[in-house]
């Protein structure tokens, strides 16, 4: 090829070559600055950012798994302090029982004591009704609502914590009825050891009730740990690193200015041949 040519200009191509070649990696290093990574699209690393794009997936969905967990342990949790305020109220009619057990009690006193009695059996009725969460109660009804909640983020585990029934006349209350009163000494006598049987027995509800709750937040605090360890994994695969970024952006623009002077000057090469001519 001449070395003089004004058809072809070598120099310039090369130039020009090179300036294009800064001006891409200059683009992807301001793409990846702007962006905060290093792979911000398919077209950027297809492998990786499918790989990064099911672990998003995985996370998005422990979203969800941490819902479930969470408005189930409110539900056990609000069945638990109905459990507790029924296991209260159980001490309080034991009270009323022993004290009409007393063979020297006169007829008003003992009414008056049944009156307590019967106040005390209905508020078990009202706190078990209303021991409801998310349209859920574990605690009365036919068929209390179990807790099933999700366990991992395929939906094929789940965490169950049983209803416990505290009903009257069903389940931890099954001796005890909706109709049940102290009114003679033989009825009071016989209602104390109804009433502990109550008690243990709503005890044992709530201590299965209390270990599912801790189940529940043992997973819980399990699966954001779990999705924070996914979250970090994704930022290790797309991230950049600014630092780096930032001290390549610098090099490339001072390598663009180089190439603009550099085609610049070939592109001055051929006007030179003017000179021969004059």
């Amino acid at each position: 090829m001449p070395y003089n040519s004004v058809n072809t200009n070598a120099g310039a191509m090369v130039a020009l070559q090179n300036l294009n070649a800064t001006n891409t990696e200059l683009s992807t290093v301001q793409s990846r600055i702007n962006t905060g990574k290093r792979v911000a699209s398919a077209k950027d690393n297809g492998a990786i950012w499918a790989i990064a794009q099911n672990q998003r997936a995985a996370s998005n969905s422990l979203n969800v798994v941490k819902e479930s967990l969470q408005r189930g342990q409110s539900t056990v949790d609000v069945a638990i302090s109905a459990g507790e305020s029924v296991s209260e109220l159980l001490l309080l009619m034991k009270e009323k029982a022993l004290a009409a057990s007393d063979t020297t009690l006169d007829a008003p006193s003992r009414t008056a004591l049944n009156d307590d009695f019967v106040s005390l059996r209905d508020q078990i009725t009202k706190a078990v009704a209303n021991a409801e969460f998310n349209g859920a109660n574990m605690l009365t009804g036919t068929s209390p609502t179990s807790v099933a909640a999700l366990a991992n983020s395929e939906g094929s585990s789940t965490i169950t914590v049983e209803a416990q029934s505290m009903d009257l006349g069903s389940g931890a209350l099954a001796g005890l009825n909706a109709t049940d009163s102290i009114n003679t000494q033989s009825d009071a006598f016989n209602m104390i050891a109804t009433i502990n049987t109550a008690i243990e027995n709503v005890s044992t509800a709530l201590s299965k009730l209390g270990t599912g709750s801790k189940s529940l937040a043992s997973h819980l605090t399990f699966i954001g740990k779990l999705q924070d360890s996914i979250d970090s994994g994704i930022g290790n695969l797309v991230d950049a690193d600014l630092a780096k970024e930032s001290a390549k952006i610098q090099a490339l623009q001072t390598k663009q200015q180089l190439g603009i002077q550099a085609l610049s000057i070939a592109n001055q090469s051929s006007s030179t041949l003017l000179s021969l001519f004059r």
